[in-house]
């Protein structure tokens, strides 16, 4: 295998061609409803988009987990862990760090950005990615953002008309003074739907641009970034949502983006719901997607729905006392 590795490095190098970027995403286990938190499925459809490129020299694969021989990262330009928490590398912070010294760009997605331990976050996160979200300061509300991506950065090639995605985005995070938000929206009440994790800076933070996509370049040239959507699997089908991701792991991985951004063609239903978990209760994604003001009002009808029901089961329980 060495020998054959060798022999296309020098055959590449021959016909002018450059060895390809490799770009590793680490998935994590099943987790939350079925289509919540489709972490393998989602690395498996991004990946198969980067490897369909022409024009981008891109070899892009997914592992489940942290490898068990981690030497196979040593080879990737970048690598995208999409998972709870930091249920992946919690144990390899070091080695994440060692990585990223010797040229490795790393990217971490939706709850990816979120280490169990805020310390393990201002340690590890803003050196590498340049930013995580903190316990007790951070929020984690569904609402419909209009993404607006930075107008001075290489990401925004193709997306330059803002795109409404319902997901549940966090902000108030803890940035790096040297990250750059990539990405921004604005909350407003009208379009958001509190969960757990809210307190004053959620409040505070409504009607203020917000920070959902960051990059962080450090002065050896390493990339890294965070990105903090990515709860519903169903938003890999929406282009300028995919895209934009695309665009940013690319970016990490030290390629150019390309003008007019990663192009990738849309599942089908097929395929947005190939590789979903065994999840109990397993939903079906249908297409073509409905608007994401549908979805937030179908959301907080459903919450409505729940709220009721544990309102009423008090009442006959407080009742029959």
């Amino acid at each position: 295998m060495k020998i054959i590795l060798i022999f296309l490095t020098l055959l590449n190098s021959a016909l002018g061609l450059a060895p390809p970027k490799k770009i590793i995403f680490l998935a994590g286990r099943p987790s939350h409803s079925s289509g919540d938190h489709e972490f393998r499925a989602g690395s498996l459809l991004l990946a198969n988009r980067l490897n369909a490129q022409k024009d981008l020299p891109i070899e892009a694969s997914v592992i489940s987990g942290w490898p068990k021989d981690d030497k196979v990262l040593e080879s990737a330009s970048s690598i995208v862990i999409y998972c709870d928490s930091d249920s992946i590398h919690r144990k390899h912070y070091e080695r994440l760090v060692e990585l990223s010294e010797a040229g490795t760009g790393l990217f971490f997605m939706h709850y990816g950005v979120h280490p169990k331990k805020s310390e393990n976050g201002e340690k590890y996160y803003l050196p590498t990615v340049g930013g995580y979200f903190k316990n007790k300061h951070s929020v984690n509300p569904l609402w419909v953002a209009e993404l607006d991506v930075a107008s001075n950065h290489p990401i925004r090639r193709g997306c330059e008309k803002p795109v409404a995605v319902f997901d549940e985005w966090y902000y108030a995070l803890d940035f790096s003074e040297k990250s750059q938000a990539l990405v921004t929206a604005i909350p407003t009440k009208e379009t958001l739907i509190t969960t757990s994790l809210w307190n004053k800076n959620g409040i505070e933070g409504l009607g203020k641009p917000q920070r959902l996509m960051w990059g962080l370049e450090q002065t050896n040239g390493t990339r890294g970034g965070g990105f903090t959507g990515g709860h519903y699997h169903r938003n890999w089908a929406i282009e300028g949502f995919r895209k934009v991701v695309l665009n940013a792991i690319v970016w990490t991985a030290g390629l150019e983006v390309p003008e007019g951004g990663v192009k990738s063609t849309d599942p089908d239903e097929e395929e947005i719901n190939a590789n979903l978990d065994q999840k109990k209760n397993i939903k079906r994604i249908k297409l073509p997607l409905k608007t994401s003001l549908e979805y937030y009002a179908e959301t907080l009808r459903e919450r409505t729905k729940r709220n009721k029901a544990k309102a009423d089961k008090k009442s006959a329980k407080k009742d029959s006392q």
